[in-house]
């Protein structure tokens, strides 16, 4: 067969989409010596992008999600390959394609959190109708968790037996950092002086961060604990109430924003974390958790959407997300109980053994056909 995919969301970075069009395509180089690749691109990546092998090509696109390019131009591309199928890695797709595809969803997190960037009709418009058109025209939803795969039968009235559940992966460069002069040079980097507990992620609503925050907050009343919270990622401009709630709390010394942290200090951030907190409201698939528990951590995380069901009931303190006392409470159990973290920071370990980007690519290849 020959193969699209749609990698104009394709990315070495650890975390996203970006990570999982990036396995799947190295991992197909891989494990499949049969079918050719055709994979669509945007620049920067397009020229950054080496063949794995004789049986990719690469196909410059430039056209970003939401625009007419997408519809227009990336359409003329794929139909000028005369492809045997196409993979579009999300559900941004040309909505006039009719030969077969599958598609990946990866969340329907704009159903449930549009934010405070998915403001204009346009855009809303144009999400739901690239995202039926796609899902109604699909052989094969392929989706990564069965949380996702509910929402799809409940709100978009898809047949059970059109959606495969393929899970995603744990890079493998997740891992226990025992460097102690590193994890030094680190800590001191980012200005983090005590034990901490540590959320990384993006900033937007569905993340939660304000009853984090507030959380925090009653931590800090509890005697036994002295932890600092570190906060990874970019601050968004547009989520002000997290530095509000900061301010109003009294929590300035308190609270490490690090900004963007470098890849390779992420898996030190980790190892060196107390506990690794995830207060998320909803997600697809959530590999926050599993890098934390890939290097160790326990994790104390929301019993909301796909996070116990990729966590593993047993292997996490779970609570209430919507209750920043719950959140407290369930964190401080880790935190001042040593016993149940280290039975936590085992169970994490063998938990992640459940996760692989080749077995990813394997069941996807299946889906293929091949």
């Amino acid at each position: 067969m020959k193969i699209g995919i749609d990698a104009r969301m394709y990315s070495s970075a650890f975390t996203g989409i970006g990570r999982y069009v990036y396995e799947l395509i190295h991992n197909l180089a891989e494990i499949d010596d049969r079918n050719e690749y055709v994979i669509f691109m945007n620049n920067p990546q397009f020229e950054e992008f080496k063949s794995p092998n004789k049986r990719f090509k690469k196909v410059l696109v430039n056209a970003p999600h939401y625009s007419f390019g997408e519809q227009w131009r990336f359409l003329r591309m794929l139909k000028k390959e005369n492809l045997d199928l196409v993979h579009f890695t999300h559900f941004n797709a040309p909505i006039f394609y009719k030969k077969p595809c599958i598609v990946t969803i990866h969340d329907l997190t704009l159903h449930f959190y549009p934010g405070k960037k998915m403001t204009s009709f346009y855009r809303r418009w144009a999400y739901k109708g690239v995202l039926r058109s796609v899902v109604s025209r699909a052989k094969t939803i392929i989706s990564v968790s069965k949380n996702t795969k509910q929402d799809l039968v409940k709100l978009m009235n898809v047949p059970e037996e059109r959606i495969k559940v393929i899970y995603e992966g744990v890079n493998k460069d997740f891992k226990e950092v025992l460097d102690e002069d590193l994890i030094k040079d680190v800590r001191k980097k980012y200005g983090i002086v005590r034990e901490f507990l540590l959320y990384t992620g993006v900033w937007r609503s569905h993340k939660n961060l304000v009853n984090l925050i507030k959380a925090f907050s009653y931590m800090k009343k509890d005697e036994d604990f002295d932890g600092q919270l570190v906060i990874t990622g970019k601050e968004d401009s547009v989520y002000v109430e997290v530095r509000a709630m900061i301010d109003e709390l009294e929590l300035e010394g308190n609270v490490v924003f690090t900004g963007m942290v470098p890849e390779e200090e992420l898996p030190v951030l980790y190892s060196a974390a107390k506990v690794y907190v995830f207060p998320s409201l909803y997600e697809g698939f959530g590999l926050p958790p599993l890098e934390a528990m890939s290097c160790g951590t326990p994790v104390a995380a929301s019993k909301v959407s796909c996070i116990p069901e990729v966590v593993g009931e047993d292997n996490a303190v779970f609570f209430d997300p919507y209750d920043p006392s719950d959140i407290s409470d369930g964190v401080l159990k880790v935190w001042e109980n040593e016993i149940l973290a280290g039975e936590l920071r085992e169970k994490g370990l063998e938990r992640i053994k459940n996760f692989s980007w080749r077995k990813m690519a394997r069941e996807t290849l299946e889906v293929y056909g091949g």
